[in-house]
């Protein structure tokens, strides 16, 4: 036992707590109207800063609480803090179809540039558009429902080939 808990309960609590932290989050989203598009729009529109604090802050308490999470359960999680342990261009443990850290880097930053551009044309990020759905708003309800199909087909259609390309590629 490496960190504050034991592995056996790490593995109860820590899908509890992530759960607790995510109906606190998705309650202060819908509180404080929390969006990251919306945050960037109004500061270079307007030069407010009231969303970009918002998205700022959720950046910086993703990064202390991945902290104090490592610290509780240093011994609980292989590889925990994948980046520090593993270096950072070596496969990612336990990720699907075993492809480098380069590899999911750069699906990430496909997957991210299109839902930002997404977003721009609905006025709203993905935490937004569910937190819309929440409030009754139709349009942001087919945008949740749109993102779990196509996040499914893209999987079952495209990611063979994507697989395919990146180990070609060497990624």
């Amino acid at each position: 036992m490496a960190g504050w808990i034991s592995k056996e309960l790490a593995v109860i609590l820590v899908p509890i707590i992530t759960l607790i932290a995510g109906a606190i989050i998705g309650y202060l989203a819908q509180r404080t109207g929390f969006c990251a598009v919306g945050g960037f729009r109004d500061y270079i529109l307007f030069r407010h800063t009231r969303l970009l604090k918002g998205f700022f802050s959720i950046i910086i308490s993703a990064f202390v609480a991945y902290l104090l999470l490592h610290a509780i359960t240093a011994g609980a999680f292989e590889h925990f803090p994948w980046a520090l342990t593993s270096g950072i261009l070596s496969p990612v443990p336990g990720a699907p179809a075993d492809l480098s850290a380069a590899a999911y880097l750069i699906l990430a930053l496909i997957g991210g540039i299109g839902m930002g551009v997404i977003g721009v044309y609905l006025g709203g990020c993905p935490l937004r558009q569910f937190v819309m759905t929440t409030e009754g708003n139709m349009k942001s309800l087919w945008f949740v429902v749109g993102m779990a199909v196509g996040s499914v087909l893209f999987y079952l259609i495209t990611m063979g080939l994507v697989k395919g390309i990146l180990k070609i590629a060497g990624l």
